[in-house]
């Protein structure tokens, strides 16, 4: 009796997990923005599957002065930071705005990043932001002007923008731990949108 023939369905692989390189514009340890970014990280684990984020420190950044750059190289700070956003998918920045406008250690982290071959083009980025006044909203669009010439690609909504309070209830601890629970809601709806952005800018969305 002949066995019937067994036909063997093809293997649909997985997607691999999209990589988001996490920013913080402040140096500050105790800053909320750093917060928002560990927040980011548990919320990834925990409940968006296919998301890997990886918080970047760019205090050891020197300044930019192009004649650090010999013969096409960059000192060894610059070169694993460049590999660290080349490596990733996507991008998310969190950041305080400074006199109305972006902060020095980040735009110097950009800086750097943009120096040729340009890191930043063509990944998928969101922006996030805690501060007094506006909430980082004028950073945020200076950022996003700075993303054109970049060809870096911003999720336009939802917009995240954290008024830290003067007075009780803060958003954030004096550690700069994110422990408002609407925030923490918000921010995953700004997670999942760059998790989606990313997928179709790659071409793997279903």
């Amino acid at each position: 009796m002949e066995e019937a023939a067994k036909t063997n369905s093809p293997a649909v692989p997985e997607k691999a997990p999209i990589r988001v390189a996490a920013i913080c514009g402040s140096l500050r340890k105790g800053s909320c923005n750093r917060g928002l970014i560990r927040a980011a990280i548990e919320i990834s684990k925990e409940s968006i599957g296919g998301m890997i984020i990886e918080y970047i420190d760019i205090s050891p950044l020197p300044l930019l002065n192009t004649d650090l750059e010999v013969n096409g190289t960059f000192p060894p700070e610059v070169e694993a930071f460049r590999d660290k956003i080349r490596q990733a998918d996507s991008v998310l920045f969190a950041s305080p705005d400074y006199n109305y406008s972006v902060t020095a250690p980040l735009k110097n982290a950009i800086d750097w990043g943009s120096r040729p071959p340009n890191v930043w083009a063509d990944k998928a980025a969101a922006l996030v932001g805690a501060a007094g006044g506006t909430g980082g909203a004028l950073q945020q669009y200076h950022v996003r002007q700075i993303g054109v010439f970049l060809n870096l690609h911003f999720v336009n909504k939802p917009e995240f923008f954290l008024r830290r309070p003067s007075a009780p209830p803060q958003k954030c601890d004096e550690d700069g731990n994110l422990i408002d629970g609407e925030v923490r809601e918000r921010l995953k709806e700004v997670l999942l949108s760059l998790y989606a952005f990313t997928l179709r800018l790659q071409g793997k969305s279903k």
